[in-house]
C-alpha cells in the first residue's frame, strides 16, 4: 500500500481567514479611577483635586491606553476629565472615557474604518471565532457590514467548521 502524501484541503480550498484579533489594540489598558479622588467616594474637591493631580506620577502612563471613569455613584463634572486627560497626554498612547467594553468598541470601530472589503471581491471569507481576546460583537458586526457588498460568502467559526452568514446568490446565465 502507497503512501499518499498529506494535503491541507483547507488551505487550498481559497478560504480567506480574517481574525479580528489582528485588529485588537496593542497597549495596554490601565484605568484611572476618579472615585479614589472624590471627598467620601461622593464629592469632588476641586482644589483636592487639583493638588492630587499635579503630584501624580504620570510618567506611568507612557504607551498605555488610558481610560477615566468613575465607578461609584457621584456626579462628575466634565472639566474633571479634561483635567486629568490634559495630564496624562504626553504619556498615554490614548485617553479614553469610559469602560474597557465600550473602549474596545470604539478601538475596532477605528481600525476596522480603513479596512477596504473590496480587497475580498468574490472570496469565501472566514471571520475567525473563538478568541483570546475580548472581541466585542460590534467588531464581527462592523467586518460583515464591510465584507457584504464584496465577498461571494461570509462565514463565521473555523475551516473546520463554519456557520454561514451570508452567500451571495449565482446568477443564472440565459441561453
Amino acid at each position: 500500500m502507497e503512501d499518499k502524501p498529506l494535503v491541507n484541503r483547507v488551505a487550498n480550498s481559497g478560504l480567506i481567514t480574517i481574525n479580528l484579533e489582528d485588529f485588537f489594540p496593542k497597549e495596554k489598558v490601565v484605568i484611572f479611577d476618579l472615585k479614589d479622588y472624590l471627598y467620601m467616594e461622593l464629592i469632588l474637591k476641586e482644589k483636592d483635586f487639583r493638588a492630587a493631580l499635579k503630584e501624580h506620577d504620570w510618567t506611568q502612563y507612557e504607551g498605555v491606553n488610558l481610560l477615566v471613569i468613575c465607578s461609584t455613584d457621584a456626579i462628575i463634572p466634565v472639566w474633571a476629565y479634561m483635567l486629568v486627560a490634559s495630564y496624562a497626554e504626553p504619556f498615554a498612547h490614548e485617553i479614553f472615557q469610559g469602560d474597557e467594553e465600550t473602549f474596545y468598541k470604539v478601538a475596532f470601530e477605528k481600525a476596522l474604518m480603513n479596512f477596504d472589503g473590496a480587497q475580498h471581491e468574490g472570496g469565501r471569507v472566514i471571520i475567525k471565532g473563538c478568541s483570546n481576546k475580548p472581541v466585542p460583537p460590534a467588531a464581527y458586526v462592523m467586518l460583515t457590514k464591510k465584507l457584504r457588498p464584496f465577498a461571494q460568502a461570509i462565514m463565521y467559526g473555523e475551516p473546520c467548521s463554519t456557520v454561514p452568514i451570508f452567500k451571495r446568490p449565482r446568477v443564472l446565465k440565459k441561453k
